[in-house]
């Protein structure tokens, strides 16, 4: 008697993970629950919140850092600012101002934030570093800084020039003779000129022996 019953709890014993095994595979086939469904639209609704959060506070920096007030704030910028106020482009007969981020900040969205991100890897360090925090040093970098940007110009066709300027809107007849020979479409599709090949210095002090 005592050895049935010994193997009768034996056999009991082996029985019983395996029907607790099965019944976590059943439950993990089963339908999920009407909480669980209810679940997935609070998650959406809180990663929606999330994101808009984000994206105002990513968009608003952006706008923080494109302002004159910003561009300028740092003293190395100072002689610069000075000449960007003797300049056409901060008072002019028309009235309309072209701030900092208007020439050196593009407008599409993708470049403007590769734009961000090349100033903070290359523009920022060298500010901390010191490169040019004095007018002796500013003007030892000048000319580098001044072909860097440029170069950049050229190698988009004066796109920021161009968010103002079009040679299609220019009302060529009341351009003196030299401005409107330089400024007709066949001269531009002829010689492969781009606004910054005439215009450099429009707004800041060209390099000291620049011709």
């Amino acid at each position: 008697m005592d050895s049935y019953d010994n193997n009768e709890k034996s056999d009991g014993g082996d029985k019983k993970p395996a029907a607790e095994q099965s019944s976590r595979w059943r439950k993990l086939w089963q339908p999920p629950g009407a909480r669980y469904w209810l679940g997935i639209p609070a998650g959406g609704f809180m990663m929606f919140a999330v994101g808009i959060v984000f994206w105002g506070g990513f968009n608003t920096a952006m706008e923080l850092t494109s302002t004159l007030g910003f561009c300028t704030s740092c003293h190395e910028m100072t002689p610069v600012y000075e000449e960007y106020q003797q300049s056409i482009h901060y008072k002019n007969a028309s009235g309309v101002r072209a701030i900092c981020s208007d020439c050196h900040v593009p407008k599409p969205w993708g470049s403007k934030v590769l734009r961000k991100i090349k100033a903070t890897f290359n523009e920022v360090p060298h500010a901390i570093m010191g490169t040019i925090d004095t007018p002796e040093k500013f003007e030892a970098h000048r000319a580098e800084m001044a072909e860097n940007v440029w170069a950049e110009m050229r190698s988009n066709d004066s796109r920021e020039c161009r968010n103002c300027h079009t040679l299609e809107t220019m009302a060529l007849e009341v351009q003196d003779k030299s401005a409107r020979r330089r400024h007709t479409l066949e001269r531009k599709q002829k010689k492969g000129e781009t606004c910054i090949d005439c215009h450099q210095g429009i707004a800041h002090k060209l390099p000291e022996g620049y011709e």
